[in-house]
C-alpha cells in the first residue's frame, strides 16, 4: 500500500473524512438475501446458495454466496443502497472468493454496474468495473478490467490471484487523480498510475503512413560468401540407399505382393547438401525502424472522466466447469479505512480458524482414504482366496472320481467275412467230391 493510502486511511480513522459504505454483503443468514436478483436472462442459469461450505471458522460469519451446480454460467445481482458517484472520491472495492473445490476453470470476479435492469443482467450488460480472479488451467490472473468511452480495458499486469482452497481477499481502490491500488490478501500486489497500467488512451505516436522502406534497403545481415566453392571431391548423393544385403522373401508372390523393394538404409557415403559458407553482408542496413508520428487521435490526459462512475449495482457473472465458489463480506465504500475495518473483523479474524478447519478436514479425508484402500485390499485378497478355494475344491473333486472300464464292443462280421467263409465251404466240397 502506497503512502497516500495510508494517510487517508487514517484520516478516516481520526475523523478527518467522512466515509460512506454504499454496499455491504456477508450472508449470515441462512439463504440468499433479497435484495439479491437471480437473472431471468437465460433459463439455464446456476443457482446460488448460501453455505459456510466444508470447512469454515464459524458457521455462521463464515457463510457466503455460492455457485452450486458444474458446467453454468451464473448471473445474480444486487443492488447499491444508494448511487455512487465517485468524481473526486476513491472508489473502494472490496470481497472474498474461496474457491473450496479446488476450481480447475470458472470465473471468481464480480462487477460494479451502472443503473440497469437485474432481470436481464448477462455477460453484454455494460459495466464500470471487472475484478476479481480468474482460474483456468495454468492461466490464473486477477482481473482489473475498467470501461472507458464503452469499451473495457484489462490492466497489464499479471496479478496471482492465489489459487488454493482456503479464502482470499481481493481489494481494488481507484483514486480521483487517477491512481490504483490492487492487494490480495491485504498486501499490495500491484499500484501506479491508471494510465500507465491501462491501455485506455490511444497511443501518444502511431506509424507514419507515409513512411515506407526504401527499395534498395538490405535487412539481410549475413549472405552466402561469393568466392567459396563447392570441393571437387563432393558428391552430392542420396541421403538413403536400398539395403545391398537385403534379399527377397522366398515365400514373396509377386502377384499377390507386387514387386519386391528392398529396405533403405542411411548411405554411408552421404555428404549432405553442400552450401556456400555464409558472411557477414557489407551492404547491411541493420532492421528498418518505421518511423512515428504524434497521433492525432490521442486522448487528452486530462480527462477526468477517467476512472469516472456512478455506480447502482454489484453483481456476479461468471462461468465455472466445476461449482463450489464462496464469495463473502463485500463491501463498496469510498474510504479504505472501512474496508480495512470489514476486513479485519473478517478475513483476518477468521483466517488461521479456517486453515485448521482445513488441516482437520484434510487429515480426515486421507484417513477416509486410507481406510477405504486398506477395505479395498482386504476385500480383493478375500476374493482371490475364495477363488484358488474354490478351484482348489475343483481338483479333489476331479481326482476322487472313479475310472469307469469300458469293453471293447465285438467287432460286427462284414460282407467280406461272410464270401470268404462261403468260398472255403464250396472248396472243401470240391475235395470231397474229387476224392470220390
Amino acid at each position: 500500500m502506497n503512502i497516500r493510502s495510508v494517510l487517508l486511511a487514517l484520516l478516516a480513522v481520526t475523523g478527518g473524512a467522512s466515509a460512506t459504505t454504499y454496499f455491504k454483503e456477508t450472508f449470515d443468514g441462512e439463504s440468499v438475501p433479497a435484495r439479491w436478483v437471480q437473472s431471468q436472462a437465460k433459463a439455464d442459469y446456476g443457482l446460488f446458495d448460501v453455505t459456510a461450505g466444508k470447512f469454515y471458522a464459524d458457521e455462521v460469519v463464515s457463510r457466503g454466496l455460492r455457485t452450486s451446480q458444474d458446467a453454468r454460467f451464473y448471473s445474480i445481482s444486487a443492488p447499491l443502497d444508494e448511487a455512487f458517484d465517485n468524481k473526486g472520491k476513491d472508489l473502494v472495492i472490496q470481497f472474498t472468493a474461496k474457491f473450496e473445490q479446488n476450481i480447475d476453470c470458472g470465473g471468481g470476479y464480480i462487477k460494479v454496474l451502472p443503473e440497469m435492469d437485474p432481470t436481464a443482467f448477462n455477460g453484454d450488460t455494460e459495466y464500470s468495473v471487472m475484478f476479481g480472479p480468474d482460474i483456468c488451467g495454468y492461466d490464473k490472473k486477477v482481473h482489473a478490467i475498467l470501461s472507458y468511452k464503452g469499451k473495457n480495458h484489462l490492466i497489464k499486469k499479471k496479478i496471482n490471484p492465489g489459487s488454493d482452497q482456503l479464502t482470499h481477499q481481493y481489494t481494488l481502490v481507484l483514486h480521483p487523480d487517477q491512481t490504483y491500488e490492487i492487494l490480495v490478501d491485504n498486501k499490495e500486489e500491484a499500484s501506479g498510475s491508471i494510465l500507465d497500467d491501462w491501455d485506455l488512451l490511444p497511443p501518444k505516436t502511431i506509424k507514419d503512413p507515409e513512411a515506407k522502406k526504401p527499395a534498395d534497403w538490405v535487412d539481410a545481415a549475413m549472405i552466402p560468401d561469393p568466392e567459396d566453392t563447392k570441393p571437387d571431391d563432393w558428391e552430392d548423393l542420396p541421403e538413403f540407399i536400398s539395403d545391398p544385403e537385403a534379399e527377397q522373401p522366398e515365400d514373396w508372390d509377386e502377384d499377390m505382393d507386387g514387386d519386391w523393394e528392398a529396405p533403405k538404409i542411411k548411405n554411408p557415403d552421404y555428404q549432405g547438401e553442400w552450401k556456400p559458407k555464409q558472411i557477414k553482408n557489407p551492404d547491411y542496413n541493420g532492421p528498418w525502424v518505421h518511423p512515428e508520428i504524434p497521433n492525432p487521435e490521442y486522448g487528452n490526459l486530462e480527462d477526468p472522466e477517467i476512472g469516472h462512475f456512478t455506480t447502482a449495482h454489484v453483481g456476479f457473472d461468471l462461468w465455472q466447469v466445476k461449482a463450489g465458489t464462496i464469495f463473502d463480506n463485500i463491501i463498496v465504500t469510498d474510504t479504505l479505512a472501512e474496508a480495512q475495518a470489514l476486513s479485519k473483523a473478517t478475513f483476518e479474524e477468521y483466517a488461521a480458524a479456517e486453515k485448521s478447519a482445513k488441516d482437520v478436514l484434510d487429515e480426515k479425508e486421507k484417513a477416509g482414504r486410507e481406510e477405504k484402500a486398506e477395505a479395498d485390499k482386504a476385500a480383493d485378497e478375500e476374493s482371490a482366496a475364495a477363488e484358488e478355494d474354490e478351484l482348489e475344491e475343483v481338483t479333489i473333486a476331479e481326482a476322487d472320481e472313479p475310472e469307469v472300464e469300458t469293453k471293447a464292443a465285438p467287432a460286427e462280421s462284414s460282407d467280406d467275412d461272410e464270401d470268404d467263409e462261403e468260398e472255403e465251404e464250396i472248396e472243401e466240397k470240391a475235395s470231397s467230391h474229387d476224392e470220390l
